[in-house]
């Protein structure tokens, strides 16, 4: 079975992990942000990838009827076997793309938050969720954006690359998946990143400035882009759709 995550130096799940640090307690609006770009696009049956701990696919489920959790990483499926433990309508698989997912049946929604990034065959990866996908359903995509953002941070949690709206729709065209919406996110956030990251030369996010980002950039950024579609942003959002 092929990983995608040959090039991880700290695995992008767990406990302590670099790449998930803007899921922590001191960055609940960036966290809300991306449940509020998810949510309307995820139907009744729901398969994550790269689960990690769980956080963000439990958050799902008063409107799900079926949930399928996911991760290569033998911590995290272990962690995600004992929090989910005893429910009827949650699996958890452990696997890596592209591969076969053992999958007996199809869901109508795939959820992945920065993973493709880490997967050499990117194309691959989408083919093998669209098999597991049904016929009109959704495979929902967040990946960091845009090569001029690329530094230490994505060396050291094994980003192969980050994407433009460009290089995702490539992507999602080889697999032979439609597109839905594909857009840039998080405009302010891009800028952010660039300066304290890239520019300064950080290997990754300061703590203390993950606070202020989430009490200052991630609300304002929401509301321009309530109105404005941005050209760049920190984030490309791709909700792909399965032919049918």
């Amino acid at each position: 079975m092929s990983s995608g995550y040959d090039r991880v130096v700290q695995p992008a799940a767990g406990d302590e992990a670099l790449e998930n640090h803007l899921g922590g307690d001191e960055a609940k609006n960036y966290r809300q942000y991306e449940l509020d770009m998810v949510a309307p696009h995820v139907g009744r049956s729901m398969l994550e990838i790269g689960s990690g701990l769980g956080h963000f696919a439990e958050q799902f489920l008063p409107r799900l009827d079926r949930l399928v959790v996911s991760d290569f990483d033998p911590y995290c499926v272990e962690q995600l076997r004992k929090r989910f433990a005893g429910r009827d309508d949650i699996d958890v698989l452990q696997f890596g793309l592209p591969t076969e997912i053992p999958l007996e049946d199809k869901v109508d929604t795939v959820v992945m938050m920065n993973v493709l990034e880490h997967i050499e065959d990117d194309a691959g990866a989408l083919r093998s969720l669209a098999k597991v996908t049904l016929p009109g359903g959704r495979i929902i995509i967040w990946v960091p954006g845009y090569m001029q953002l690329y530094g230490d941070f994505d060396r050291k949690v094994g980003h192969v690359q980050r994407y433009t709206p460009k290089t995702l729709r490539s992507t999602v065209a080889k697999a032979g998946l439609d597109i839905d919406v594909l857009k840039p996110i998080n405009f302010l956030g891009g800028i952010a990143w660039w300066a304290a990251v890239r520019r300064g030369g950080v290997g990754y996010p300061d703590p203390r400035l993950v606070k202020i980002y989430d009490r200052t950039v991630v609300p304002a950024t929401r509301l321009i882009e309530r109105f404005v579609t941005p050209p760049f942003g920190q984030t490309v959002f791709c909700v792909a759709r399965v032919p049918g």
